[in-house]
């Protein structure tokens, strides 16, 4: 092969660089590709099916049709309760909540309690709670204030003493109307949480009890029924900051305290056959210290950190449970030193 004088080959001359394995040597530009059905061997066969049996096979020279579909059953196919995932609970706007899941409510909205399966920070579920126990202890303070009212008309001011002393059938027609309110706040749970029908049920309700106290106040002397206010002040104070600040669960006796009511309302039965002085100061003394556990009790559920707590929306009957909790110990205590002083 002829080189140049820089020592390149010379184009246009046979260069060994471009011989085909195939064919004899073409020039090193324009040369064809291979033809690979002329290699060692032959040429090579058709290619064969795809494994579709039953159809024929394109000749040479032919472009293979696409192959028709077999009919495949198209059966139900079981559809299993699938399990939702922690963390993303259904709402009851979400299309994909399944009504009966959990997360579904339909038009009403979630209580409390089914807020657990949601996410929520403890600063807001702090912040919920704390307004609940503003709201309560407001309502009750209203309550205290005018059941004190009536106390002091009945107490100093003769003239309305005198009134309640002659015409006691007005203690039951209060006592009537008192027992109704009570059971309808306490047993119609959307009645008590329907704005502002429960502010006026509750209205009624302490209006009826505080009458029946004021009137059972006007029979003793005005000493009696101030000392009787002053302990029931300091032993409900006690009790309820007592109950704010203790890590012991209280609502755990709940139950207890129950069956100690119903013993209580026994021996209530046998003092109205057996009138004895002492008997009387020993159930009053009971009485008392029964009630105190309940005032200790209904606080605490007030916190929601408890074995038991009730539901933010319920602040209608928390404020009923604390203030039938304090008049019966006032009267219990009223009892006691009424019954010490005769």
């Amino acid at each position: 092969m002829s080189q140049d004088k820089s020592g390149f080959p010379i184009m246009g001359e046979s260069n060994p660089l471009h011989t085909n394995i195939y064919g004899p040597p073409q020039a090193g530009f324009g040369m064809p590709p291979p033809n690979y059905s002329q290699g060692p061997g032959g040429p090579y066969p058709p290619a064969g099916g795809y494994g579709q049996p039953g159809f024929a096979q394109p000749g040479p020279g032919f472009v293979p049709a696409p192959y028709p579909q077999m009919p495949y059953p198209q059966g139900p196919y079981a559809q299993g309760p699938y399990q939702q995932g922690p963390g993303h609970p259904g709402f009851h706007d979400d299309p994909i909540a399944p009504a009966g899941s959990p997360g579904y409510h339909g038009d009403v909205p979630p209580s409390y309690y089914d807020n657990d399966e949601f996410s929520r920070s403890g600063f807001e579920d702090k912040n919920i709670r704390q307004a609940f126990i503003r709201k309560v202890f407001s309502v009750l303070t209203a309550q205290l204030l005018v059941t004190f009212a009536f106390v002091s008309i009945f107490t100093f001011v003769d003239d309305a003493k005198l009134f309640v002393q002659r015409n006691r059938w007005t203690y039951y027609v209060s006592y009537a109307v008192f027992f109704v309110s009570l059971i309808t706040i306490s047993c119609c749970g959307d009645f008590r949480r329907k704005h502002p029908w429960n502010l006026i049920a509750l209205s009624i309700l302490t209006l009826s009890l505080s009458y029946m106290v004021g009137m059972i106040a006007s029979f003793y002397n005005t000493e009696t029924v101030i000392i009787a206010v002053g302990i029931t002040a300091v032993v409900c104070f006690t009790v309820v900051l007592f109950s704010l600040q203790s890590k012991y669960d209280f609502t755990s006796c709940r139950g207890v305290l129950f069956v100690c009511l119903i013993v209580l309302l026994v021996f209530s039965i046998l003092c109205i056959f057996i009138r004895n002085r002492i008997l009387d100061i020993v159930y009053a003394s009971l009485g008392a210290l029964l009630f105190t556990c309940f005032l200790a009790v209904d606080t605490q559920l007030l916190l929601g950190n408890k074995k038991l707590a009730l539901s933010p929306e319920e602040y209608i009957f928390a404020s009923l449970n604390l203030y039938t909790d304090i008049v019966n110990i006032f009267l219990y205590i009223l009892a006691i030193v009424g019954r010490s002083r005769d």
